[in-house]
Parts: structure tokens; C-alpha cells; sequence
């Protein structure tokens, strides 16, 4: 049987469905495959996705981004604000943390639950329309490290959003089944084929072994470092240019919550350009604020100096998988790599170094995840 795919990250969604003889993800009514994970309220209207994101910087105190990660969180005071960036203000609803909003110039108070709700049924909607039928079974990731209360905070929200969710699927596990489902492996009785899964998203890093054999695997290991993913790399180049910028130009570009999200934006493309280019790409960003138009540029090199420390976090995990385990780098046939942030090309050598071999790009490093969702089978091919 197959059903809907749900990958649901902390800032993009992917929607895969089972059709034309394969597994495929679904274009938005944008013609995008890729969903931003965002909610806006407005005076009049509520949007998500793609249209949400354009009023991210206008209307930033009402967008809700990055929300994820507030599943099964009942506490403000716990919640480690350098590791959560926000604009919008936390409350308790019903005893968890929800968001403040004003919506339809009214003061509202939104769960968590509620939120992801909105969003969940937005992509329902799309699947909706893609397939010309209604949806209610589906598959929906979440990262290894989520606890039971954050599970099940996630089972909520696909409840209210009129889903009914078969299962909550790990990240690199639905990867794995992606990447397994079409290949042929050794026998059951023959030794298993074992391949590594990397995923640095936009705020984790995950890595699991898996051993293949015809018809079935299994995830021999798991490790992570839940705060660390693209935004980290984001956030050393927005600091840097915060710094930058005080200095050429007088500007506290903190102190301007429009102009901080511009610089976030701009900085976001810088650092995938700096992963695919050498020389110096400039940052050029017309009224930042107070009318003043800013530049500034940066390299690979000046890119990696800057992100040293973050290169070093990508060691634990790493190490750690192998040692759950007593294997060495020889014994891993394969390196899988997934996840947006995986393309910056400093983390690309870094994973390289660690496994001492190349890294494999047989996977869509965005939509695996997605696709493994949507492939529900009862057999054994799913690890218990």
C-alpha cells in the first residue's frame, strides 16, 4: 500500500505520492516542490507556504517560522532563546507553548498543534488536488532525537488537520528505505551491504548506519546534534556582517527587526553561492535602513576560517555512530548525504574526511525523505 509522504522540516515541507509506476513529489501551486514551512496572519486572511514567506519580512511579528521545534515544549522559561530564533511572541495555551498573534486585527492565541495544523492541511490541500482525490492516510518524518511528547504533539496536529498518520517515520530511516527500495543487496543469509546516511538539515545533523540485505534492513546505529544545520552557517555570516556593517556604514542592523530578516535573507544566498564558487561573491543590499545601500563580499576560505568551530561539532556524531557499533571506516560501503545544508561544500570535505571515502549522491538530497514516507509496506522491509 502507499500513501502520502509528509517531510515535514523546521523551513521547508516536501509532499511525495505514489504515481506513474514510482514515487514522486508533488509541485505546489507555485510549481514548486518545496513548501516553506510558514504561517502568516494578517488583518484579513491567513496564509502558508510560498505566499507566507513573501510576507515574512513585512508582517514578521505574525509570521510563525521555525515552529517545530516547540512540539511538546510546556515551559517559556526552558526554552534556550539562542537556539530558537523568533519574532513572534510565545504564550501558554492550555498549559503548552502556543504563539500571539493578532489575526483579523484580533489578539489570537495558537498551540503548536494548531499551528502545524494549518500547515499540514495546507499541503493535504495540494496533495488533493495532485491526486483528484480526497487524502487521509499518510507517512509524516520527524528527526530521530524527537522525545514521546514531541511525537505526540506531532500526531495531534496531523489529527486536527483531518490525517489520519499511519506512523511517524525517522528522518534517515525513511532515507534509507528510499535509497533500498530499488537496489539489489546481498542475500539474507550473505553479509550485509552497509551504508551510511548524513543529514544536516536547516537546523540538525543526524547520521545513521544501516546494514541492506534482499528485502529488509536495519538501522544499526543513530547519533545527532540537534542544533547544528544551515541556519548555524547563516547566523556566522549575518554576525559577521552585523559587525561589518556597525562599523563601515554606523548601522545596528539588529536594532531593526526588517532589516536583520533582509540581511538573514541575502546572507542565506550568499552562503550557497560561496559552496559553489572560490572567488569573492559580493552581498549588495539596496535601503538595508535608513536609506543607506550596503556591500560587503566574502570567500570560501574567509567562509570556512569563520565556520571552524561548526566543521568541528560534525566530529562527534560521527564519531560516536562508529563507536555504537566497533566499526571503522573501511567497513562502511557507502556515504549517503541528504539535507539541504549537506551541499556547502566545507561540510561535504569534512564528511569526506571523517568516513575516508567520497561521499554518494545517489539520493535527492531534498525530496528522500519525502519519498520514503510514501512508501508503506507491511512487509519486512520496514525495521522494527
Amino acid at each position: 500500500m502507499s500513501v502520502v509522504g509528509f517531510d515535514i522540516g523546521i523551513m521547508n515541507c516536501y509532499i511525495a505520492v505514489a504515481k506513474m509506476g514510482g514515487i514522486e513529489c508533488i509541485d505546489n501551486e507555485y510549481g514548486d516542490r518545496c513548501t516553506p514551512a510558514i504561517v502568516s496572519f494578517g488583518s484579513k486572511n491567513r496564509c502558508i507556504g510560498i505566499a507566507a514567506k513573501h510576507q515574512s519580512v513585512m508582517n514578521a511579528k505574525n509570521t510563525i517560522s521555525d515552529f517545530k521545534r516547540f512540539h511538546g515544549q510546556i515551559l517559556i522559561d526552558s526554552i534556550d532563546q539562542t537556539k530558537f530564533k523568533r519574532t513572534f511572541d510565545l504564550v501558554l495555551v492550555e498549559n503548552k507553548i502556543g504563539m500571539k498573534v493578532m489575526y483579523l486585527d484580533n489578539e489570537q492565541h495558537f498551540s503548536i498543534e494548531q499551528i502545524t495544523a494549518m500547515l499540514l492541511s495546507k499541503l493535504k490541500s495540494t496533495a488533493e488536488i495532485d491526486l483528484k482525490r480526497p487524502v487521509s492516510d499518510c507517512v509524516i518524518s520527524v528527526p530521530y532525537f524527537f522525545t514521546n511528547a514531541e511525537r505526540n504533539s506531532m500526531l495531534a496536529a496531523a489529527r486536527i488537520a483531518g490525517l489520519n498518520c499511519l506512523r511517524l517515520m525517522n528522518d534517515t530511516t525513511a532515507a534509507a528505505l528510499t535509497y533500498g527500495i530499488y537496489k539489489d543487496f546481498p542475500a539474507a543469509d550473505e553479509k550485509a551491504t552497509i551504508v551510511a546516511f548524513v543529514d544536516m538539515g536547516h537546523s540538525a545533523f543526524q547520521v545513521s548506519i544501516c546494514a541492506f540485505n534482499k528485502g529488509k534492513f536495519k538501522v544499526l546505529a543513530t547519533a545527532f546534534d540537534p542544533y547544528l544545520g544551515g541556519r548555524n552557517f547563516d547566523e556566522i555570516l549575518v554576525e559577521y556582517f552585523c559587525s561589518e556593517f556597525k562599523t563601515k556604514y554606523k548601522l545596528d542592523v539588529k536594532s531593526n527587526i526588517r532589516a536583520f530578516l533582509r540581511l538573514n535573507e541575502e546572507c542565506e544566498k550568499l552562503k550557497k553561492l560561496i559552496s559553489t564558487n572560490s572567488i569573492d561573491i559580493p552581498l549588495n543590499i539596496e535601503c538595508l535602513m535608513n536609506d543607506l545601500d550596503v556591500t560587503g563580499k566574502m570567500n570560501r576560505a574567509q567562509f570556512e576560517e569563520l565556520c571552524a568551530e561548526l566543521l568541528k561539532r560534525i566530529e562527534i556524531p560521527v564519531k560516536s555512530v562508529m563507536e555504537q557499533i566497533n566499526f571503522k571506516p573501511e567497513d562502511i560501503s557507502a556515504v549517503e548525504i541528504i539535507g539541504g545544508a549537506i551541499r556547502i561544500q566545507a561540510v561535504k570535505e569534512k564528511i569526506i574526511q571523517l568516513f575516508g571515502k567520497n561521499i554518494s549522491t545517489t539520493l535527492n538530497a531534498d525530496e528522500a525523505i519525502a519519498k520514503g514516507c510514501a512508501l508503506q509496506d507491511p512487509g519486512n522491509f520496514f525495521p522494527k
